[in-house]
Formats: structure tokens, sequence, C-alpha cells
């Protein structure tokens, strides 16, 4: 099975085609916190930069992410930081 981060790029990839996308996995800096667990892979931030956001309010953006990522928190995912802009935005 593909770790959970390389899940999430390849959902984002697929759906949003991002000109730009880093996914960190940052689950070491909550070592201890709620949602954490021993092997990571519960907190992630993320930096989407797609024209499928065009047109979208900063909720509208986050909440079409968080949608794709419903089967990353069944699988474990325990909070994203998100960053989701437009190509313009990005410039």
């Amino acid at each position: 099975m593909a770790t959970l981060r390389d899940w999430i790029e390849e959902t984002l990839r697929t759906q949003l085609a991002p000109t730009r996308l880093e996914v960190v996995d940052e689950s070491h800096l909550h070592a201890g916190h709620s949602g954490w667990r021993e092997g990571g892979e519960t907190h992630f931030r993320l930096d989407v930069v797609s024209a499928a956001f065009e047109g979208k309010s900063r909720v509208e953006r986050h909440r079409l992410v968080n949608g794709l990522m419903d089967e990353a928190f069944k699988r474990g995912l325990h909070a994203l930081a998100l960053k989701a802009r437009t190509p313009g935005e990005a410039a």
C-alpha cells in the first residue's frame, strides 16, 4: 500500500491538476498531541496552486480539498494545514 503522503499527492494531482503542489508530513511536530500516532502521517501541510480554485472563496477551496481527502481521514489523517491558491495568486 502506498504511503498516505503518496496517496494525498496522487489524489490532488489527479483531481486538481495543480501547477504547484507541496505535501509535507509535519506529524513529528505534534508528537503527544491529539490525533498523533507513532509512525507519523497524521498531520500534513499542503500548498496547492490550481486553476480549479478560480472563482472560489477560501472556504470553498478548503471544502473542495477536504472533500478530496475524505479517504485520507479514514486512513488516519488527523489534520491539514492548507494553503490553496490560484496560479495568479501564486505569481
